[in-house]
């Protein structure tokens, strides 16, 4: 069963690591501002639901220290912005842009009872034209 109290200590922990506000951080997991409220307040108990919410909005709070307080929070540590000292970067190279696909490919696996409906080119500068037949 969950300590209500020590929850309220945890969750207070977790929105104030990130600098949240009850607001900033109702909007975040997708909640009413009242639900953190009356959860931080002790008159209601969160639901399975909330829960899980701030475990997919942060993934650095694991279940068991959120319910219990055992284990540790954060698992991943987020960089320190104001410290010079970065992680150690990989050196592992990129992997090569898939080869452009030619149209005559495209063209040679159409059956010839179906009808092209849309086609939709995709350019390297994120923009798109759409074509409908």
């Amino acid at each position: 069963m969950i300590n209500t109290e020590e929850f309220t200590i945890r969750l207070q922990k977790v929105m104030d690591y990130y600098s949240e506000t009850a607001s900033s951080f109702a909007e975040k997991i997708g909640v009413q501002r009242s639900s953190i409220s009356h959860i931080l307040s002790g008159r209601n108990k969160p639901s399975l639901e909330f829960i899980l919410k701030i475990l997919s909005s942060y993934p650095e709070v694991e279940l068991y220290w959120l319910l219990n307080g055992k284990g540790e929070f954060p698992t991943n540590k987020k960089p320190d912005l104001f410290n010079s000292e970065l992680p150690p970067s990989k050196t592992e190279t990129p992997p090569a842009p898939p080869a452009p696909i030619k149209t005559e490919n495209i063209l040679s696996e159409l059956k010839k009872d179906k009808t092209i409906e849309r086609i939709v080119i995709f350019y390297s500068d994120g923009s798109f034209k759409n074509f409908e037949n």
